[in-house]
C-alpha cells in the first residue's frame, strides 16, 4: 500500500513512527520553508531548503531511532561558528554539497541509515514562505510568521518554487495522500501551495486523508474546530477534496488539558459533528491519546493501523 504524506516537523515525524511498523510503501514529503536557529543559518550561508524537517523526518523512518536521534539532533555548545547547528543539518548539508543537491544527499544519508521509507524534498529551492496576517501585516519566513503576534490569514510563497519531480511521481503512484497533524499554515499548507501538486492530487484515485490535530496552536489555528481544519485545508486544494479524517475521541486528563491552556494558550479542538456531515467525509475516530512527557501526542500506530484498516475495506 502506497502511501504519499505530506508535512513537516514534529507532527509528520510523529506520524511516520506508527506507519513504518505496517506494510506501507511511504514517501514523506517535506514541506522546505523552515528558517530558524541551526536551519536559518545553513539556509542563508548554503542557499539550500530549510534540513531542520527533513532531519526529523529521518529520525523517525530510522530503524535504530533512538541512537539516531541522540546523534542527529546533537548541538553544538562552542564559541566557533558551530555553536548552536544539530550535527544532522551539517551532515544533510554536506551530503547535498557532495551530491549537488538535497534530494541526493538525502539518498546518500539513506544508504546509511537504512530508512522505512522515501523523503522527499517539496522542492529544491531556496524558498521564503510570506504570511498575511489578520491585521494586514505582511510577515516573510516561517520563522517571523510563527513569532508574529497576529492570526495568520493566509500564506503564500515570496517566489514560485519547481517542485521536485519524485514529489509529483509520489503522488501519482499513492494509494492514499496523507496531510498529517501540525502546524496547519507552516507546515502541512506549504506543500498545497503549488499548482503542479494540486493538479496531480486532482488527477488522483487516492483517498486524501486528513489526521486531525487535537490542539489548536495560537496564531495559526485559535478557536478552531475539526470542520475549521478541514474547510481550510480544503481551500487550498483544487478540484479533489478530503475524503476521511481522523478524529481523537480518547479523553485526556483535565490537569494536562489545563496547563495546555495557561501555559500555551492551546485548547482542545472540538468535533463539531454536525458541521463534519456537511463536508461529507468519512469520520475515522478512536482512542488517540498518548501521553508523553505530560505532552498529548498522537498514538500513531493506532492511527496507522486504522487507515489501512480504511484503505482496505
Amino acid at each position: 500500500m502506497k502511501v504519499a504524506v505530506l508535512g513537516g516537523g514534529t507532527g509528520m515525524s510523529q506520524l511516520l513512527r506508527g506507519f513504518k511498523k505496517l506494510p506501507f510503501d511511504i514517501s514523506a514529503i517535506v514541506s522546505v520553508c523552515d528558517d530558524g536557529s541551526s536551519t536559518g543559518r545553513l539556509r542563508e550561508e548554503f542557499h539550500t531548503p530549510a534540513v531542520g524537517d527533513i532531519r526529523k523526518v529521518l529520525i523517525s523512518l530510522s530503524e535504530n531511532e533512538e541512537e539516531i536521534k541522540k546523534l542527529f539532533d546533537y548541538r553544538f555548545d562552542t564559541f566557533s561558528d558551530l555553536n548552536g547547528h544539530a550535527l544532522g543539518n551539517l551532515l544533510l548539508t554536506g551530503a547535498a554539497s557532495i551530491t549537488g543537491n538535497v534530494s541526493d544527499g538525502i539518498e546518500l544519508v539513506n544508504s546509511l541509515l537504512k530508512l522505512k521509507g522515501k523523503v522527499i524534498p517539496l522542492t529544491e529551492d531556496d524558498v521564503t514562505l510570506v504570511g498575511k496576517m489578520a491585521s494586514g501585516k505582511v510577515v516573510l519566513g516561517e520563522h517571523f510568521i510563527t513569532e508574529c503576534d497576529d492570526m495568520i490569514k493566509e500564506v503564500y510563497y515570496k517566489e514560485k518554487p519547481e517542485v521536485n519531480p519524485d514529489v509529483l511521481k509520489a503522488i501519482r503512484e499513492a494509494d492514499a495522500i496523507v496531510l498529517s497533524m501540525g502546524s496547519l499554515f507552516t507546515s502541512i499548507i506549504p506543500n498545497l501551495l503549488c499548482d503542479e501538486v494540486k493538479k496531480e492530487i486532482d488527477k488522483s484515485k487516492a483517498k486524501i486523508i486528513y489526521v486531525c490535530n487535537i490542539m489548536t496552536q495560537p496564531g495559526e489555528t485559535d478557536n478552531f474546530t475539526a470542520y475549521d481544519h478541514i474547510k481550510l485545508l480544503n481551500s487550498y486544494l483544487g478540484k479533489r477534496k478530503i475524503d476521511a479524517v481522523i478524529l481523537n475521541n480518547g479523553a485526556i486528563d483535565k490537569e494536562i488539558v489545563k496547563n495546555y491552556e495557561t501555559t500555551e494558550q492551546k485548547d482542545l479542538v472540538l468535533l463539531d459533528y454536525d458541521n463534519l456531515k456537511n463536508l461529507q467525509v468519512d469520520i475515522i475516530e478512536n482512542d488517540y491519546i498518548s501521553i508523553e512527557n505530560g505532552m498529548i501526542r498522537h498514538n500513531t500506530l493506532r492511527v496507522a493501523i486504522d487507515i489501512l484498516s480504511y484503505l482496505l475495506d
